[in-house]
């Protein structure tokens, strides 16, 4: 069972790892989040950020290391990893590769509530899908085929990878359940079923 964490948002548990690696300040956490492609994995924008630092902060995780002055720029802090924050990060990151924890993507819902639409319209939906599908899965096959151009170790894109296995499995699916709905016993047996609950 999952843990109840000071600061449960998964922003939190990146900024934890980003720490982790060098004290730094928000401004500059984003632009390496953006930059090694991780704003793919975590949703965020600049004002989420600098509330799960300050969360983090008051929850004893993160802790102002310096005040750095530019002229050019405004007065920035840099935030460190405090001791009890490296536990953290490493407790949370432990229990969420061991446990499967719930998620609630939009398609999930969608599929859910799939009977609300007519079934040639969900085909028709679902065919369109596909097609996205399809450009999502060539964009991820095109990064990973970069990084291993360039010799970035397998690590370092394996988020990637796990994306591209879930765009695959995503289109098998989506594939068959087509094939399903075009099957005239389905709709038969459905729309005897939907009778039933009249």
């Amino acid at each position: 069972m999952a843990k109840r964490r000071k600061v449960s948002n998964p922003l939190a548990l990146v900024v934890l790892a980003e720490l982790g690696a060098e004290p730094m300040h928000p401004y500059e956490m984003g632009r390496r989040l953006k930059e090694h492609g991780k704003d793919r994995n975590v949703r965020y924008n600049r004002s989420s950020l600098y509330m799960v630092v300050e969360q983090l902060r008051k929850a004893g995780f993160v802790a102002e290391q310096e005040t750095v002055r530019d002229t050019q720029r405004p007065e920035r802090t840099v935030y460190a990893l405090t001791p009890e924050g490296q536990m953290e990060l490493l407790d949370w990151m432990r229990e969420w590769i061991v446990e499967p924890q719930e998620e609630y993507p939009a398609f999930g819902v969608a599929l859910c509530l799939l009977v609300a639409l007519p079934t040639a319209e969900s085909a028709d939906l679902l065919g369109r899908r596909l097609t996205a599908l399809d450009a999502r899965i060539d964009t991820s096959r095109a990064l990973l085929h970069k990084a291993a151009e360039t010799d970035v170790h397998p690590m370092f894109v394996i988020e990637e990878e796990y994306a591209l296995a879930l765009l695959q499995a995503e289109r098998r699916f989506t594939e068959s359940l087509i094939g399903q709905l075009g099957e005239p016993e389905f709709n038969r047996t459905l729309q005897e079923f939907m009778r039933s609950l009249e």
